[in-house]
């Protein structure tokens, strides 16, 4: 999907509510149809897309969470994050020019989100808060950003070293347990709020969903801005306005509510790689591309849902490249490689951790970081064989009708998209409840 269809979706989205005919939020259009398969039939998987803002205001407490501005900031943006995140520092450039446009109307506060498919975000997400305790959080943070490949130890030491930090403290504060729990408060809250995935904005507790165009977070700080005024002007002191504001806010989203129900399909696992008892009582199958964002951004509720449903649910992986990603199919390739040495699943996080760094040396990079045979690997990179595998996966995509990744199959019950945890809680349950297994 190119940049710019994202941003003409968006702003009919905006318009219309709704993109007729595109793939829905959280998902890749898939393209073409594999040769010899048969032609796509009519996508019974379409829905609205949903809207980049919310207007809903929600309680979202600072609780000591570093902070940009001023206290008496008339509009409050609290940015959930995650420093390996591509969107997130597409997100932190839009920030920055919030902050020079509105200057000390506007307040920003970090709060961290590392997700489990980016392995480093959590340790960069330490060393900030490391580096914070000497006063110097905000220069770590932007320079995390500047270099987001640049995450190892070795890197994040030689940072604290280059912004004249005492490198002794903060080793020390990088091991505090205060710091990590700190994280854990934060991801506890962007979960209540329905900040599953990252970046995730709040202005004035608005959420805005997503890296989305400065246009869409100006006419959210306008508006918000315009009301703030209006209290100030009615006797709110500026450093009351945010907790006044939000005094009245919900404390979680609503649950969202069951999407029509589209047709079971007959999906077979095959000799796809799963995870999980193969007699579970609920299977889920998905269809994903290795270099999809938002393929990536599922990754994380699969894990959740595998830990919550242990012994009840079996994940199979099904590939899924599209011809506009370039290096998808490659990364399919060095995934059955792993497989074929069985180590699909660490090869699966590391590729999704990675998705800027899948060329041939970035893929051989990652197997010897999973410690694979690396003769064997790079002879199964050279070979055809798993060509046959990858093309009668995709062919089965044409058949059930999916046409974005990620695709998920419960038990042959569509869910398009990475969607929030909830919508597989609810229909996994609902499978569990027919076999006359306890939910949970």
């Amino acid at each position: 999907m190119s940049k710019s269809f994202v941003w003409v979706s968006l702003v009919v989205g905006l318009v219309l509510g709704f993109v007729g005919g595109r793939a829905i939020p959280g998902t890749r259009p898939a393209q073409g149809t594999p040769p010899g398969a048969p032609a796509p039939a009519p996508n019974p998987l379409a829905q609205r897309q949903r809207a980049p803002i919310s207007p809903t205001v929600y309680k979202v407490p600072l609780d000591g969470s570093s902070f940009a501005g001023n206290e008496g900031a008339l509009v409050t943006v609290v940015e959930f994050s995650d420093y390996q995140c591509p969107f997130c520092a597409r997100g932190h450039g839009t920030v920055k020019q919030l902050q020079q446009r509105y200057g000390d109307k506007l307040r920003l506060v970090m709060k961290h989100h590392p997700l489990s498919n980016h392995p480093r975000a959590r340790p960069a997400a330490l060393a900030a808060l490391a580096a914070g305790e000497q006063g110097k959080f905000w220069p770590y943070h932007d320079a995390l950003f500047a270099n987001p490949k640049a995450l190892a130890d070795e890197d994040l030491e030689r940072l604290a070293g280059e912004l004249g930090l005492d490198v002794a403290r903060w080793k020390r504060d990088l091991a505090s347990p205060a710091l990590a729990a700190r994280i854990q408060k934060d991801e506890a809250l962007a979960l209540q709020v329905g900040a599953t995935g990252t970046p995730a904005f709040f202005v004035n507790g608005r959420f805005i969903n997503g890296a989305q165009p400065l246009e869409v977070f100006t006419s959210v700080v306008d508006e918000e801005l315009a009301k703030a005024e209006a209290l100030v002007k009615s006797g709110v002191r500026p450093t009351e306005v945010y907790a006044r504001v939000i005094e009245r806010g919900v404390d979680r989203p609503p649950a969202p509510p069951a999407p029509a129900e589209l047709p079971t399909q007959k999906v077979e696992v095959g000799n796809a790689p799963s995870r999980g008892p193969a007699n579970a009582p609920v299977t889920l199958v998905a269809f994903s591309d290795f270099e999809c964002p938002f393929c990536s951004r599922a990754v994380p509720t699969l894990h959740a849902l595998e830990q919550e449903y242990a012994g009840k649910l079996r994940v199979a992986f099904k590939h899924q490249p599209l011809p506009n990603h370039p290096h998808a199919r490659l990364a399919a390739v060095a995934s059955l490689a792993a497989h074929e040495q069985g180590r699909f699943w660490e090869m699966h996080d590391v590729l999704f951790a990675n998705q800027r760094a899948l060329t041939r040396e970035d893929l051989e990079a990652h197997a010897r970081k999973v410690g694979l045979d690396m003769a064997r690997f790079t002879q199964a990179l050279d070979s055809s064989r798993f060509d046959a595998h990858i093309q009668l996966d995709m062919a089965e995509a044409t058949r059930l009708g999916v046409t974005a990744t990620p695709t998920f199959f419960v038990n042959g019950r569509p869910i398009v998209g990475a969607l929030p945890i909830d919508h597989f809680r609810r229909v996994i349950d609902e499978e569990l409840k027919k076999s006359g297994v306890a939910t949970r």
